[in-house]
């Protein structure tokens, strides 16, 4: 078993010290990699520049230029008893969400105050944003003791001050410890002599207060939360790798999976370099392999099927919100919980107030820096906890375009575990190994199974391709067969609409039936709209490694153009309601693997390249 590290962010106002404190803190526990510390005393002196401990964290050229953290730096500390992962957040208001980005990962704080500035606004809102994120245990450091000519009497103001803050935050102040992180004065070392600066402090060290943290017995103590962070194949393995968030997890066990329901037993763990444990707790970076081959993604939450991780796609949460612009009841969000995204929508804002000021904001939006209590919806169930049940798997982060814009803590209060009447009915089924194969299948037929997924606009020729491609493919005596939206939606999916909920759910059905098929070693060709990514990614999830999404990329104003069914016309017109491109978005696929223009070059051109595609991944 690795030995688990303790997550602790460092978080203070600009330019009370933190990246000093924790260079310092670093150089005087020897935690630098060999030569870090010549490299940067080098570097100042090319630079004409005093030595700065905080340039052993900085690692930026526009931080060293500016004096001034930017994004949360990451760095292992080894104490003499104890590993710690040291996150170095940014204080200035315009980086917060770079401090949410550390703090959503931590499990304790150091809070750093200037003694010379006192608890500033942002010490507030730093104060109220760690509450939010469920990181309780708080050691606040008074910094720059050198500057006040009254040490003790300013830092015991400051204590006062800061206790009460920290308790009106719901925050556990584990200990306030006066310090000079220049110097080095108790952040590791006392200097205790009767002429030093802090000679009068008789309580513990900046390490001292860290070592004595609570360790992970409270986490090992609830249930086992485990999220999926990768699959990584190792020849005919599989290994499920992820970060153990509480709980154990032991070789031999049956798990949950959520919330796609699937349970797996553990046939072995896999740790690194070589260890072989017999089991993982918090803190562990775990891997293990199953007895049965499943198809396991990001995302999915471990839990024992005795304590199973809640399900569901509605909750309410008391969040903070720090993009530019104003957040308002039903906007659309991308939701991050552990290693899981979800779309959702703002349902309700219930109520707003300010994160640095006492007082509620009267309006219905939720203002830049502000904290509101809100309900959200997501477009697909996830697996979920209380934050009074778990602080960890409890919270969450919301990102626009890939950054870090707000986050808080969720309440399932008055909520049901969408997952409880599925896992009833789900208790006795087991799934049916056949006697033939797919690999014996797709040797009969001479081909690999698989997925051809083409997504795209309304007349990006999308159902041109797919006719043309199952043609070509039953002349050569391939099986292969066409997934219509069209067709489908007269059968199996005649009970759907056009709301994004309906959407999701008619992807689903359609990944899962071309997931059969191409286990029967068959080429399902399925050709739909699917604007969504992550419905996209779920049914690449179903299909697995068989799975290859084509984008028919052709362009709004050509299939517009073409409309040949007269839907663009009548979505203009506002008699299609929810109509993709106009009134509904396209999330247009990342990183597709194979990419179409056909509305810039002939249709036979765009057969050619599907083909050749085809050719290199699916002939045996």
């Amino acid at each position: 078993m690795t030995k688990a590290l303790t997550p602790v962010v460092f978080a203070g106002h600009v330019d009370h010290g933190k990246s000093t404190l924790i260079g310092r803190l670093l150089a005087d526990t020897n935690s630098l990699a060999d030569g870090r510390l010549e490299e940067v005393i080098a570097s100042c002196k090319r630079r004409g520049v005093e030595f700065e401990p905080a340039f052993l964290m900085d690692a930026m050229q526009a931080e060293r230029d500016q004096g001034v953290t930017i994004d949360a730096a990451r760095i292992l500390l080894k104490s003499g008893t104890r590993q710690f992962r040291i996150i170095d957040a940014p204080g200035h208001e315009s980086f917060l969400r770079h401090m949410v980005s550390g703090a959503a990962e931590a499990s304790a704080a150091v809070l750093v105050v200037d003694s010379s500035e006192g608890v500033r606004e942002q010490t507030r809102r730093h104060a109220m944003l760690l509450g939010l994120l469920g990181v309780v245990r708080i050691i606040v450091v008074v910094n720059k003791m050198d500057r006040v000519r009254e040490p003790q009497p300013v830092f015991d103001r400051i204590s006062a001050e800061l206790k009460t803050l920290m308790a009106d935050a719901g925050l556990e102040t584990h200990a306030v410890i006066p310090a000079v992180a220049r110097s080095g004065e108790m952040v590791v070392r006392r200097d205790g002599e009767k002429g030093s600066l802090l000679a009068w402090w008789a309580g513990p060290t900046l390490l001292d207060a860290m070592e004595g943290l609570p360790d992970e017995a409270e986490a090992i103590e609830r249930p086992l939360r485990m999220p999926v962070q990768d699959v990584l194949k190792e020849g005919d393995r599989r290994i499920i790798i992820g970060r153990v968030e509480s709980g154990k997890l032991s070789e031999g066990e049956t798990v949950l999976l959520s919330p796609s329901g699937q349970t797996a037993k553990i046939a072995g763990l896999v740790a690194w370099p070589d260890d072989a444990p017999t089991a993982f707790g918090p803190g562990d970076a775990a891997g293990f392999v199953t007895e049965s081959r499943l198809f396991i993604d990001r995302g999915e939450v471990i839990s024992a099927v005795s304590s199973p991780a809640r399900e569901g796609n509605q909750f309410d949460a008391r969040l903070f919100w720090l993009a530019d612009h104003a957040l308002r009841q039903g906007d659309a969000v991308h939701v991050r919980l552990g290693t899981a995204d979800a779309l959702g929508e703002v349902l309700k804002v219930h109520k707003v107030s300010d994160a640095g000021r006492e007082g509620v904001v009267a309006q219905d939006e939720i203002p830049t820096g502000s904290i509101a209590d809100v309900t959200l919806r997501l477009r697909r169930p996830v697996a979920l906890d209380d934050y009074r049940d778990d602080p960890v798997t409890g919270r969450f982060v919301l990102v626009e375009k890939g950054v870090i814009c707000g986050g808080g803590r969720i309440s399932l209060e008055g909520y049901q575990d969408q997952g409880a009447a599925r896992r009833a009915k789900a208790s006795h089924i087991h799934y049916f190994a056949s006697a033939v194969t797919r690999a014996d299948r797709e040797q009969r037929t001479g081909h690999r199974g698989g997925v051809i997924w083409l997504t795209g606009l309304s007349g990006s020729g999308k159902s041109t391709l797919a006719n043309a491609l199952e043609l070509a493919l039953h002349r050569r005596g391939w099986s292969s067969c066409i997934l219509d939206g069209d067709n489908l939606r007269h059968g199996l999916n005649a009970d759907l609409g056009f709301s994004p909920d309906d959407r999701t759910e008619n992807i689903r059905r359609v990944g899962e039936v071309a997931a059969l098929f191409a286990q029967a070693g068959m080429i399902a060709i399925s050709a739909f709209i699917s604007p969504y990514r992550e419905d996209r990614d779920r049914a690449r999830a179903a299909a697995g490694e068989g799975f290859h999404e084509v984008h028919v990329s052709t362009s709004l104003a050509v299939c517009e153009e073409r409309d040949p069914k007269g839907l663009y016309q009548k979505a203009r017109d506002g008699v299609i309601k929810e109509f993709t491109g106009i009134s509904a978005p396209y999330e247009p696929p990342e990183s597709p693997n194979l990419e179409i223009d056909a509305g810039s070059q002939p249709i036979e051109i765009c057969v050619e390249q599907l083909l050749d595609y085809v050719d290199r991944n699916f002939r045996l």
